[in-house]
């Protein structure tokens, strides 16, 4: 068992090493004075999202961008509430902004990448750029999407996002948890092996999405319009899939609100796992669930037996430590340490958590949205 655990151990460490370095390589890419050239579709998917739309709306109001160089596409997915008096009156208010609202066509098992699908259908612009109705994005968005378009000639963009601050043991408990996912994407992205993104900050050209024929391959599965999309563009453009590293390229967006809402969403998450076809994803994903194991089992094990308690000290001690490097280095880049201080006790709970994520993804439906999905 102790040769085992050191075996996991040693591997999760350099594991996250490569990705403290990558992310360290990865530049920070600086706002220039590139003239606006480049249009751009923003397309947002929402369902019943009455709360959220109109700070989401005020924030692309806000954009510093010339208003004829992009549109918005606002996708209704099924919603039951009130939202069209809503958008009837930012377009009064806003008359020179394009803004169209749509409904989906549901054509799948997977409603965002109808709606997403269905937006770029309707989309007149060369760049997509996705976002969720309750995100709010930073002024110079599309500004810095045009800058390093035309300074890096990529043609898939991920850009990072960050939650907006709460004050509950749930929220840290998710932030930092985010917040490792975060800089493990931009570790990936800077060893050159990216295998996470973030659909709430996503831009990519319309022209390739189409030639990859899209969500096609897909649509049995309810999630994963990001990081699907991202494995097809990795695959026919490797060189050409980036990170817009930049602190003025964050999108905010909001932490689950319940502790159920926050399993569901992970379940989800951890549901597409299985159907990644990038063998790096799926090792990092087994390496995480296997670390964590680790922790639990060990811990089991010095109960049972005292003998293995130092066994178990230094494997915790150890992740805690490398796991802390990553997250502190990625929540000074986002401007988000409140949470560091929860750092030691969500250390403790982490590991069951991922345990019993990893067990419902396999057998357990979710609900996402108010409908219930299979695995």
């Amino acid at each position: 068992m102790i040769y085992v655990a050191i075996v996991i151990s040693v591997i999760y460490t350099i594991l996250i090493i490569a990705f403290i370095g990558g992310f360290n390589r990865l530049k920070v890419f600086k706002n220039s004075k590139t003239s606006p050239k480049n249009t751009f579709t923003i397309i947002v998917a929402f369902r019943n999202e009455i709360e959220k739309l109109p700070i989401l709306l005020q924030s692309l109001s806000n954009l510093n961008y010339p208003d004829n160089l992009f549109e918005i596409l606002l996708v209704n997915d099924n919603s039951t509430d009130e939202f069209e008096p809503i958008i009837t009156v930012f377009k009064k208010q806003h008359p020179q902004l394009s803004i169209v609202l749509l409904n989906n066509i549901r054509t799948s098992n997977s409603p965002k990448k109808d709606a997403i699908s269905v937006g770029i259908y309707n989309s007149t612009f060369d760049w997509i750029v996705t976002t969720d109705a309750d995100c709010e994005v930073p002024k110079n968005w599309l500004s810095l999407f045009n800058n390093f378009i035309e300074e890096k000639q990529p043609l898939f963009i991920s850009a990072p996002v960050s939650f907006k601050h709460k004050d509950s043991f749930l929220f840290h408990f998710q932030n930092l948890n985010f917040i490792s996912l975060i800089g493990s994407t931009i570790g990936g992205f800077g060893i050159k092996k990216p295998f996470m993104c973030n659909g709430a900050n996503l831009c990519y050209s319309k022209k390739i999405f189409n030639e990859i024929n899209g969500f096609v391959g897909n649509e049995t599965i309810a999630s994963g319009d990001d990081i699907f999309l991202l494995e097809k563009f990795i695959e026919k453009y490797p060189e050409k899939t980036l990170f817009l590293k930049s602190e003025e390229s964050i999108v905010l967006t909001n932490s689950e609100s319940t502790w159920q809402q926050f399993f569901n969403q992970q379940i989800r998450w951890a549901s597409k796992s299985t159907a990644y076809k990038n063998n790096f994803a799926k090792f990092v994903g087994i390496m995480v669930l296997l670390e964590n194991l680790l922790i639990f089992t060990t811990l089991i094990a010095t109960i049972i037996n005292p003998v293995y308690w130092k066994v178990f000290v230094i494997i915790f001690i150890q992740k805690m430590l490398i796991d802390f490097l990553l997250i502190e280095k990625t929540s000074q880049f986002l401007k988000n340490r409140k949470s560091l201080i929860y750092f030691p006790i969500t250390s403790l709970l982490y590991p069951l958590v991922i345990i019993f994520i990893g067990f419902n993804s396999s057998f357990k439906k979710y609900e996402w949205k108010g409908q219930i999905y299979k695995k």
